[in-house]
């Protein structure tokens, strides 16, 4: 069931706390932008930040940042090699702690993401959702959410989609404090890191609607 609770909060006070928040946390991370900018350049190469389109609010397409994390390395065709090939082992400790996401904070003064939101995943999911999935797009992506703290790549696509769903239907003051908290626990404990996969999650394929059915 749909909630209106937290309709103030969502309509006039999440978007100027992200603003006041994204740019506090810009000014006080700049010398950590800085040294991992210097760092990815060195280490990586250029560019030093990764540009890739994502859809946000009602799916419209923006181009999100991220410090980059693997290499340009090519075969002998000139093809780039497999991801699992050119993420370097400091690309690794970049996604590990979420320091590659730190431009994402631009994003949020810009207005194509909040600070809470389900994360922005690919393009060509788009037409991959069932409607009720495709609701996740009914409010702004964010840097970190509700599914990020309560699993993040540990869990299937259908529990990840849920708890967006879930973020949707009840978004307010007190459920984005409480996820942002608990986003800071787990950046410095490092958890719900799959260390088993290759470089990110599965890629998602849709959910066959009859299983979608039956589970609800």
């Amino acid at each position: 069931m749909k909630s209106s609770k937290g309709g103030f909060y969502r309509r006039f006070v999440k978007r100027p706390m992200d603003i006041v928040l994204s740019l506090l946390a810009i000014i006080v991370l700049s010398p950590v932008f800085l040294l991992v900018a210097m760092l990815v350049r060195v280490k990586l190469g250029s560019p030093v930040i990764f540009k890739q389109e994502r859809p946000g609010l009602n799916e419209k397409i923006f181009t999100m940042y991220k410090f980059r994390t693997m290499t340009d390395e090519r075969d002998e065709n000139g093809k780039l090699l497999p991801n699992h090939l050119r993420l370097t082992k400091f690309g690794k400790i970049l996604r590990s702690t979420s320091l590659d996401e730190l431009p994402e904070f631009i994003n949020v003064l810009k207005g194509d993401m909040s600070l809470v939101g389900p994360r922005p995943l690919l393009v060509e999911y788009l037409p991959l959702y069932n409607e009720e999935q495709s609701r996740r797009h009914h409010v702004r992506p964010g840097i970190t959410g509700y599914a990020q703290v309560n699993g993040r790549n540990a869990i299937s696509w259908e529990e990840k989609f849920n708890k967006d769903i879930y973020y949707v239907d009840h978004v307010n003051f007190l459920l984005d404090m409480k996820i942002l908290f608990q986003t800071v626990i787990k950046v410095f404990k490092r958890e719900n890191i799959n260390r088993n996969e290759n470089v990110t999650m599965e890629r998602f394929t849709g959910t066959n609607k009859m299983d979608f059915l039956h589970k609800n």
